[in-house]
């Protein structure tokens, strides 16, 4: 990475911020494992196409008793340091995004610290609240970048999550991984200041009471409502604050480039964007409804589960899916849903599937959403500064071995994946615990668990080969 000048903006009230702050660069880390979804199905004995079609997914990484929380964000923090040369003592703060907790004081962050043995003078802690965790920790970033703390150097955010469930209907929805991403001023993904839109309120849609279990306890109905009702809130409070300030104004979906969704799985992102083509056919006059007829007069509740509105408006954005969001499926359908970083893992297939040329200019709509629960709208535009065409070039180039790594993954028996599941069970509550899988596949650079001793310390060593 290049040193930052620190050039400043002036805005009202003569307010200096750091020049367009947002992502410099960012890492991704997905485990080597994987099940087939449509074996699963018929190992699951269930009809066929329930995971591939009906949820829309490939297939689904998970992790042996080799890997942990702390191993994924080791993993990807390293590698990023590596991959973009970046020293230790140039990060001033580091917050992790997480709801995968093995310890009920003890952060992640503190673990990540072995990384950084001589620069301890660094802010930041861990951010928990399901998916959302992720998100909080960006804002926080970019904030303290914007914020008179800032002390010139870069913010790291890592967002990582093991998502598993219990044996039955969620458990195809599960997957794994952990993203990485370096914040700071002249970035080529820059976050859009002063339109960020929040919907917070109290669910039991999602949560997880027993903390000897990795497996969560789930109202599949309430948290489908859940997430659109905070998708509508959220995507329209954004319209009313760009109508607000300098940004561009957003009148409907169109105004975006490209449309990213946390992605619990596929299809329900299809379904998110038909909401949000909902939410703007609402807004349109008497005259222009007339376009799409047949649309029933119900009440916002009473849409969330109207099977014709859904299909009305699932066939209207067909369209604007497949150009501006379904470009962003591609690790969510390959990986599953890693929780707080798959938002940020719908950027990244966003970067990966269009043209690097195409994306100068672009802006981005971004949901983002935690259970229980906690959401925001927010938007990325990237740089259509040519004098940062290389950080743009440079990142996605950084991003595109990831293809080729996501092909190379061992994928294991559905019976195997079971195996596996019930040791990890084990693994939850018995010290000490030396791991019984190996690491033979594991790729360079990956941290793995070596032990749990008797006290519940954690060993980890790391595979030292090249980095690809």
């Amino acid at each position: 990475m290049t040193k930052m000048n620190h050039v400043t903006e002036t805005h009202e009230n003569n307010v200096k911020w750091p020049k367009d702050v947002g992502i410099l660069a960012i890492e991704v880390y997905i485990p080597v494992m994987y099940v087939d979804q449509e074996e699963l199905e018929r190992y699951d004995n269930v009809s066929t196409g329930k995971y591939t079609i009906g949820l829309g997914q490939k297939r689904m990484t998970f992790c042996n008793d080799r890997e942990d929380i702390h191993s994924l964000c080791l993993t990807v923090t390293k590698n990023l340091l590596e991959r973009y040369n970046i020293k230790p003592e140039e990060i001033g703060r580091l917050e992790v995004g997480t709801e995968t907790i093995i310890d009920k004081s003890k952060s992640v962050k503190t673990v990540l610290m072995q990384l950084f043995p001589d620069n301890n003078d660094m802010e930041g802690i861990d951010t928990t609240n399901a998916c959302y965790g992720g998100t909080a920790a960006l804002f926080n970033a970019l904030n303290w970048v914007e914020s008179s703390a800032w002390d010139k150097r870069y913010a790291l955010v890592v967002c990582a999550d093991i998502a598993v469930y219990a044996k039955g209907t969620a458990r195809p929805t599960g997957g794994a991984g952990a993203i990485a991403m370096l914040v700071g001023p002249e970035a080529p993904l820059v976050v859009e200041r002063g339109v960020r839109s929040s919907y917070m309120t109290h669910a039991y849609d999602f949560y997880k009471p027993d903390m000897l279990s990795e497996y969560p306890v789930v109202d599949g109905p309430l948290s489908i409502k859940c997430y659109f009702s905070a998708l509508d809130k959220c995507y329209n409070r954004y319209k009313e604050k760009a109508s607000k300030t300098n940004v561009k104004r957003v009148e409907s979906m169109y105004d975006f480039n490209g449309i990213l969704f946390h992605c619990p799985y596929s299809k329900l992102v299809q379904k998110s964007v038909a909401r949000l083509y909902y939410n703007d056919y609402l807004k349109k006059s008497d005259e222009e409804k007339r376009a799409i007829p047949d649309v029933p007069d119900v009440t916002l509740e009473e849409s969330y589960f109207n099977k014709d509105i859904e299909k009305i408006f699932l066939s209207a954005s067909k369209d604007i899916f497949s150009t501006r969001t379904e470009p962003s499926l591609w690790l969510a359908k390959q990986v599953g849903n890693m929780y707080t970083p798959s938002l940020y893992g719908g950027l990244v297939s966003y970067l990966l599937n269009t043209e690097t040329e195409n994306l100068f200019g672009a802006r981005l709509g971004l949901f983002s959403y935690g259970s229980g629960l906690a959401s925001s709208f927010f938007s990325i535009k990237i740089t259509d500064d040519r004098t940062y065409g290389q950080k743009l070039r440079n990142l996605v180039s950084s991003l595109t071995p990831l293809k080729k790594r996501l092909e190379g993954r061992c994928k294991v028996s559905p019976e195997e994946f079971e195996k596996i599941l019930l040791t990890r069970e084990e693994m939850s509550h018995t010290v000490p615990w030396v791991p019984k899988s190996s690491t033979q596949n594991f790729y360079p650079g990956t941290y793995y668990l070596v032990e749990i001793d008797s006290k519940h310390r954690r060993i980890y060593n790391r595979i030292h080969e090249t980095l690809n």
